[in-house]
């Protein structure tokens, strides 16, 4: 895949009528937006369109509504959020490409700014269907994608749209794509990957991917029991995926042929049962990997495999880290996640964090500004990893 796409700056924006798509799929209760942060994310490049004469319609989806019109899904808040972040009158629209959109867009003068509504109210949306890529194309003159969190989703607003128009990418789009790509492509040497969460299932394609990449690569999380397993050692009660031993068994060997490090926890913390609630201070124990008794499970990376984990961070020039080292959502079971965190916010590498957890867990410890880039797109990072086309981002004209 090419990742040397054109961006806002290549193009002439002045006078002409922009769709953007942003990703405005907020978090709310009770009506209200309880973070912003995507929406701020999305100031430069709009900030940039409005400065440079354009007449901006934006557009996102917002929730699962199913081609349904829930009006608790409504961007009306979101258009609200922005108008007072912007400090100017953001229109909104009271349909995606209907009437009332078609007539709004018209209207719009240089340096106005319209809001579509949400574009999964339209059934067509999610299935990339022509006439809803058509419809919103005739509301504008080039079509700029700012939303990585769903450019791996060949939808209409984020992939399709580009049949029939020139297609950029926004600032957001541009810095994961540059940042990420580069990482992938032509990283800086020593290149570590760090792959943390639940099953083995869910990265399949991105462990293999990265064998192909990396110098070292470093498996935490629920996973590690099932790479344990694979080299014959009891796990206790802990998660196995034992559909994956075999392929487990086939990615050390690629391991060893290649000459990657392949680095599973050395110690665990253990204990009896899942905490439930997930936050519930539990008693915990530490054990070397080869000696889980029969009746625990681990639910973490111990204190010696966070040491090795964390050198192994400080020595590389390039960090991914994608996926919690342990139960993350319960203090007692975040110290492995922490430690990660903190080696990659010590480290001098280009380290890059993927989305999901490990974002979350970036942001809460206070690291987020002492890390290069923490993508805003969880499924987009990983299938990104894996080494997949996106379609949101594969539209955009090379440069």
């Amino acid at each position: 895949m090419n990742y040397n796409k054109k961006s806002i700056e290549d193009i002439e924006v002045a006078g002409k009528r922009v769709l953007c798509r942003c990703d405005f799929n907020v978090p709310t209760k009770e009506g209200k937006i309880t973070s912003d942060k995507r929406i701020v994310a999305a100031l430069p490049t709009i900030e940039y369109l409005i400065a440079h004469k354009a007449k901006v319609i934006l557009c996102s989806h917002m929730g699962k509504p199913k081609g349904e019109w829930k009006p608790e899904l409504s961007l009306k808040i979101v258009a609200q959020r922005l108008s007072q972040l912007l400090g100017q009158e953001v229109i909104m629209a009271s349909d995606v490409a209907g009437e009332d959109a078609k007539a709004k867009a018209a209207a719009l003068e240089e340096g106005q700014v319209m809001l579509l509504e949400n574009t999964r109210y339209i059934k067509g949306e999610t299935k990339n269907d022509p006439e809803l890529s058509k419809a919103l194309a005739d509301l504008a003159d080039i079509f700029v994608n700012d939303a990585f969190g769903t450019a791996h989703r060949a939808h209409s607003s984020t992939a399709g749209v580009a049949d029939y128009l020139p297609a950029v990418s926004g600032y957001l789009v541009q810095k994961e794509v540059s940042i990420m790509g580069k990482a992938l492509a032509n990283p800086e040497r020593p290149f570590v990957a760090i792959l943390g969460g639940a099953k083995v299932s869910d990265k399949l394609n991105v462990i293999n991917n990265l064998l192909e990449k990396v110098d070292t690569l470093i498996i935490g999380g629920g996973m590690a029991y099932t790479f344990l397993a694979a080299q014959g050692y009891s796990v206790g009660k802990s998660l196995v995926d034992n559909e994956k031993l075999d392929y487990c068994k086939e990615m050390m060997a690629k391991a060893q042929a290649k000459g990657v490090n392949l680095l599973l926890p050395v110690d665990t913390a253990i204990a009896a049962s899942f905490p439930s609630p997930i936050d519930a201070e539990i008693p915990v124990d530490y054990v070397d990997c080869t000696a889980i008794p029969v009746d625990q499970m681990g639910l973490d990376i111990g204190p010696k495999a966070a040491e090795a984990f964390a050198a192994a961070a400080k020595t590389a020039k390039t960090v991914v880290w994608n996926g919690p080292m342990g139960v993350f959502e319960n203090p007692t079971l975040a110290k492995g996640t922490i430690a990660v965190a903190q080696a990659l916010a010590d480290s001098d590498a280009t380290t890059i964090v993927g989305g999901g957890d490990s974002a979350a867990a970036c942001e809460q410890l206070g690291f987020a500004d002492r890390i290069t880039h923490i993508s805003t797109g969880g499924g987009a990072s990983l299938e990104f990893l894996e080494g997949l086309e996106l379609p949101g981002i594969a539209c955009l004209q090379d440069k």
